[in-house]
This record gives C-alpha cells, structure tokens and sequence, in this order.
C-alpha cells in the first residue's frame, strides 16, 4: 500500500490525551531529517501562493492553508477524546460526519467511523460511498445534486477515536477503510 497521513489518539489512566495527525506531504515532505532524531521535516509551504490578494498568500509569521487538523471532542468543558479523520480534502467532511454520528444519532465510536460517507467533490456534486443509505442518495437528488456512488473506500477519509465514557471506561475505535489499530493495556 502507498504512504499517507498518520492519526494517533493516545489516552491514559490518569485523562492525559492526544489528538495528533502527521502528514509530510507530497512523498517524505520535505527530504530533511533533524539530525540525531530520525524526524523528517513536512514541506506544507507548498501551498502557499505568491499571488495578490489570495488567502493562502505567503506573509510573514502565517502558515499555510492545509488540511492537518487533529479533533478532540468534549462536553461542558470536559475531555470526551481525541479523534481524526485523514483523507486530505475529505478530512473536514470526515470530521463532521463522524461527530454527527457520535453527537447527533449518538452511534458509538466503532459505529461513527464505520457508517458510510459522503464527499462533496465540486459545485452540486456529491460522492456517496458504497453502502450509503438510499434515503441519503435520495434525499440529495431531491435537493438538485449530481450524486456519484464511488465503489473506492479509501476516499471517504480514514479515521482513529478515543471515547471517555461516563464513569471513566475508554473506548477506541478505528477505520475500516485503512490499516489501522486500537490498542489497550
């Protein structure tokens, strides 16, 4: 398999957690590696424009516009957990979706990142993934979009979860989209 974004959701017994995604972009970012710490360094400057009155316009002190945005859930100021859905433009969409699933329909952490997805691509455009519920196809189709069923899992994003549930049980949860883990001691 190709490389890709890495998402690590680490949680500890005594409520340390992390949310934390790493993605060097474009092949091994940048080809620099800290010396004597093995860490290659990411080349996100690449996005960055030079032309007048852009958003992603180069300036000092600004970072570049991109997609790296670990997510960390929590309810009336306390920590619930960390999360993350890699997928480049598919990871605000990832994002919301999974939180909608966790928040709004109140699904599970496992349930929440294995409920099918919807990718908007460009204009009334609207990627559904195989498996997605007829009433969603539907429902877009009603409301004028051109929808898209894309048989190929891996662009609907790739997520990781922690969940701190009420009486302090962690649970974890990972994609079936992509090759990842949980693991507990």
């Amino acid at each position: 398999p190709g490389g890709g974004p890495v998402s690590l959701c680490p949680a500890g017994g005594e409520g340390n957690m992390v949310s934390y995604i790493q993605s060097n972009y474009r092949g091994f970012g940048s080809g620099l590696v800290v010396p004597g710490t093995g860490i290659a360094l990411h080349n996100r400057g690449h996005n960055f424009t030079l032309e007048p009155g852009h958003d992603n316009r180069l300036a000092p002190g600004k970072r570049p516009y991109h997609t790296i945005i670990p997510g960390f859930l929590t309810r009336g100021g306390e920590p619930i957990g960390p999360f993350g859905v890699m997928g480049g433009f598919m990871q605000p969409q990832g994002h919301l979706q999974v939180v909608m699933n966790l928040v709004d329909f109140g699904l599970n952490p496992q349930a929440a990142l294995d409920a099918p997805r919807w990718r908007w691509e460009e204009g009334k455009r609207v990627a559904v993934e195989l498996g997605a519920p007829p009433a969603l196809i539907q429902g877009l189709l009603a409301r004028g979009h051109d929808v898209v069923v894309d048989p190929e899992p891996g662009g609907f994003g790739r997520g990781q979860i922690i969940c701190r549930l009420d009486g302090g049980v962690l649970v974890g949860a990972t994609e079936p989209r992509a090759d990842g883990c949980v693991a507990a001691w």
